[in-house]
C-alpha cells in the first residue's frame, strides 16, 4: 500500500518509540535526525541511489531515524526487501524490538498484516501469500551468508566498527545484494574505533570517490547534550579536560554544554579524554584515534581544521597547453591556458600576488608517485605570507604529464622556485630542465669520482635529510597552522606517526603522506629564495644559478648533473 505522507511526514505523524523514560512518544526528528534525512533527500530529489556514512556520537537517534525510514518503506512498497545489521546480538534484538514496536502502534486502518516469521523478521504478508510481500530481517554481523543470494532494497548497516575483523568481506557481500538504482537505500552508521574499514569508507566519501554522502554529528549538535552549571564553575585552559578555554571559542559553545562536557569526561568516559573525544567527537579527525606516535600537533591541526573547512579555493582545474620537442633536450610550452574543472587535480587558493613592489615570490615542492598507490602531488607556497598558494594531487598519471602541470602553475606563480623529489624518478625535474624552467631548486650533490660537490637538481630525501625536513614542517605546523589551507594536507598529518620502535617517521598503514612530504620538500627548499617581492624577473637559468649558487653546473649531454 501507497502512504498519502511523504517520508517525514509519515515518521513524524504514525510512528511511536519508546524515550529514554520508557514512555511511548511519537518520533519527532531533532537536528542530527533532521540533518541525515536533508542530505539523503537531496540524494534521492537528484535521483541518484540513497547512499550516507555516518560518523556520530553516542545515542544522538540516527539508528532510530533510520530504522523509521526503512520501516515505513518496508510498510507501503510490494515485495520490498530491508536488512539491518547490527554489530551484538543484542543490538540486532534492541533493533528489531524497534522496528516492532513501529507496527504495534501504527492506526489500525493502515497497519499492514504479518504473518509467523523466523526471530528478528518482520514479514508483511498475509497467510495466503497476498499481500505486500515485503520483509524487514535483522542479522547479526558475522552470520555465515547473510544478504548472500538475496535482493536487499534498504540495507542499514549499524555501529560498523565493531562488526568482526572480517567486515570488509561480510560488507561486500550485503553491498552486492543492493541494485544501484534510485529507490535503493543504503546507510552505514557507526562512532568510531580506531583505523579500521569504516574510516577507510569514510575517508574515500569525504574524498569524493564514492557515492556515499560522508555526514557527521558533532556531539553538541544534540541539544540534550548540556546541564546546569555547578556553582564555582570555571573552564581550564589546561588540565585533564583540555583547553576548554579554547574549545569553547573553536565550536562556540555555551555554559551548560561545558558542563555537561566536563561532566561526561569525568562519569561516563572514567576521566579519559581520549575516550570521550572517540565516543563524543567534535570533529572526524577528533573520532579517529591513530595506532601510532603522532608527529604533528594534532590537538592544533584538528582545531585548526575547523577553519581550514571554511575555506572555499578561488578554483578547481588543469592546464591546458601545446607542447612540442623541438630537439630530444628541448622543449616548448605555448598557448598555456587554465580550464576550470569540479575535480581537477589544481586546486588554487590565491591569485598570484603582484603588486608596485613588484612579484610575490613563490616555491613549489613536488613529490612524484613512486611505486604503489601513491599520489602526485606538489604544494605552491606564497613566500612572504608562507600560506597555501595552490596545490597539485592526481594518482594515475604520467611523470611527463606531471611536469607539465608543475611547468604551468610555477610560470603562473612569478616563476616560482621548483623542488621535486627525485628518488624514484628524474623524469619531472629533466622535463623541467628541458623547458628551460627558469628556477629549478638545487641540491649539494658529492661526486665519489672527483671528490667534491655538484650542483644536482631536485630534492632527494635520505636517512638524513627526511628528519630536517619534517622537523621544519612541524615546527611550521605547530607555529603557523593558519598558513595550511589545504583541508587534505591537513587530514594527512593526522595520519603520519613515528615507528616507536625504529623512530621512523611516515604514513598511518594504509593512508598516504605525499602532501605531508610534498610540503615538507617546499617549506625546505624555501630557504633557497630570499622571501622579498621580486622587482625584476629572473629571466635566463644560467644566471640564476651563478648569481644564486656562484658555481657552474657540471654539465653531461646539455643537462645539468643528475
Amino acid at each position: 500500500m501507497r502512504s498519502g505522507y511523504n517520508t517525514r511526514q509519515y515518521i513524524e505523524s504514525l510512528l511511536k518509540i519508546k524515550d529514554k523514560n520508557g514512555d511511548i512518544i511519537s518520533l519527532l526528528l531533532n537536528h542530527p535526525q533532521e540533518k541525515l534525512y536533508n542530505a539523503l533527500a537531496t540524494q534521492h530529489r537528484a535521483g541518484k541511489p540513497m547512499r550516507a556514512i555516518v560518523l556520530k556520537a553516542r545515542q544522538e537517534g540516527i539508528s532510530t531515524l533510520t530504522e523509521a525510514m526503512i520501516f515505513k518503506r518496508a510498510v507501503t512498497t510490494p515485495n520490498h526487501k530491508a536488512a539491518i545489521v547490527a554489530h551484538t546480538e543484542q543490538s540486532t534484538k534492541s533493533l528489531f524490538e524497534m522496528s516492532k514496536l513501529f507496527h504495534d502502534e501504527l492506526p489500525f486502518d493502515i497497519k499492514p498484516e504479518t504473518r509467523n516469521s523466523n526471530a528478528y523478521e518482520l514479514a508483511f504478508d498475509k497467510k495466503d501469500g497476498e499481500g505486500l510481500r515485503s520483509n524487514i530481517v535483522c542479522y547479526t554481523a558475522g552470520g555465515r551468508g547473510i544478504g548472500r543470494g538475496d535482493t536487499i532494497h534498504s540495507l542499514h548497516v549499524s555501529e560498523y566498527a565493531f562488526w568482526p575483523d572480517n567486515k570488509k568481506d561480510i560488507f561486500a557481500g550485503l553491498i552486492q545484494a543492493v541494485p544501484n538504482n534510485a529507490d535503493t537505500l543504503v546507510i552505514i552508521e557507526s562512532t568510531a574505533n580506531g583505523f579500521d574499514d569504516f574510516k577507510d569508507k569514510w575517508d574515500r566519501a569525504v574524498e569524493g570517490e564514492s557515492d556515499f554522502v560522508a555526514v557527521f554529528f558533532a556531539w553538541f549538535e544534540l541539544d540534550e547534550y548540556r546541564m546546569t552549571i555547578p556553582p564555582e564553575f570555571e573552564l581550564q585552559t589546561s588540565g585533564r579536560y583540555g583547553n576548554e578555554v579554547q574549545i569553547r571559542n573553536t565550536f562556540d559553545l555555551d555554559g551548560e554544554q561545558m558542563a555537561w562536557r566536563r561532566w561526561c569526561i569525568d562519569n561516563n568516559c572514567d576521566g579519559d579524554l581520549t575516550l570521550f573525544k572517540q565516543e563524543y567527537p567534535a570533529t572526524p579527525e577528533e573520532a579517529f584515534i591513530a595506532t601510532g606516535l603522532s608527529v604533528f600537533d594534532n590537538e592544533k591541526i584538528i582545531q585548526w581544521l575547523v577553519e581550514a573547512r571554511k575555506i572555499q579555493p578561488i578554483a578547481k582545474g588543469h592546464y591546458e597547453y601545446k607542447k612540442t620537442y623541438i630537439t630530444a633536450n628541448d622543449i616548448e610550452y605555448k598557448d598555456i591556458a587554465w580550464v576550470d574543472e569540479p575535480n581537477g587535480s589544481v586546486t588554487l587558493y590565491e591569485k598570484p600576488q603582484i603588486s608596485d613592489k613588484g612579484k610575490a615570490p613563490y616555491v613549489i615542492g613536488g613529490d612524484t608517485a613512486g611505486y604503489g598507490e601513491d599520489y602526485y602531488t606538489a604544494v605552491c607556497v606564497n613566500n612572504i605570507t608562507k600560506e597555501t598558494a595552490a596545490v597539485i594531487r592526481r594518482q594515475t598519471w604520467n611523470d611527463d604529464l606531471y611536469a607539465d602541470q608543475v611547468y604551468c602553475l610555477g610560470k603562473d606563480y612569478n616563476d616560482a622556485l621548483v623542488g621535486i623529489e627525485t628518488n624514484y624518478s628524474i623524469t619531472a625535474m629533466r622535463e623541467l630542465e628541458k623547458a628551460k624552467y627558469p628556477k629549478l631548486y638545487l641540491r649539494d650533490r658529492f661526486d665519489t669520482l672527483t671528490n667534491h660537490y655538484t650542483k644536482a637538481l631536485g630534492f632527494e630525501t635520505t636517512g638524513k635529510s627526511k628528519p630536517i625536513i619534517i622537523d621544519n614542517l612541524v615546527k611550521t605546523v605547530r607555529e603557523m597552522p593558519e598558513v595550511f589551507k589545504d583541508e587534505r594536507t591537513l587530514r594527512e598529518m593526522l595520519t603520519y606517526v613515528r615507528d616507536p620502535k625504529t623512530g621512523k617517521t611516515g604514513a598511518e598503514e594504509g593512508k598516504h603522506d605525499d602532501l605531508v612530504m610534498a610540503e615538507a620538500i617546499c617549506y625546505f627548499i624555501s630557504a633557497q629564495q630570499q622571501a622579498i617581492w621580486i622587482a625584476e624577473e629572473v629571466k635566463e637559468e644560467k644566471d640564476f644559478i651563478e648569481r644564486n649558487f656562484n658555481v657552474k653546473p657540471k654539465e653531461e649531454g646539455g643537462l645539468l648533473e643528475w
